[in-house]
């Protein structure tokens, strides 16, 4: 692992220090453990950005998807 540096301003530190706590890890695991969600979530986003791009390029047909249908079988309630 590497170490860095980060500056936070005295309300985070605080806030991070309570978060940990809590979470029974230290300052460094929390930061990383958050730090890789939102590398996670920043994923996410740019897969739906470009499925939504893909479904604007090549928007459904009417009609497209009716030979399907027949074949969509739902659970009786």
């Amino acid at each position: 692992m590497e170490t860095i540096q980060v500056v936070l301003d005295g309300k985070l530190l605080r806030a991070t220090e309570r978060a940990a706590r809590q979470a029974k890890l230290n300052r460094s695991a929390l930061i990383r453990e958050a730090l890789r969600e939102h590398l996670k979530r920043l994923e996410i986003r740019e897969l739906e950005e470009r499925d939504r791009k893909g479904y604007a390029a090549r928007p459904e047909r009417a009609g497209e998807w009716s030979r399907w249908e027949s074949e969509a079988v739902w659970p009786a309630e």
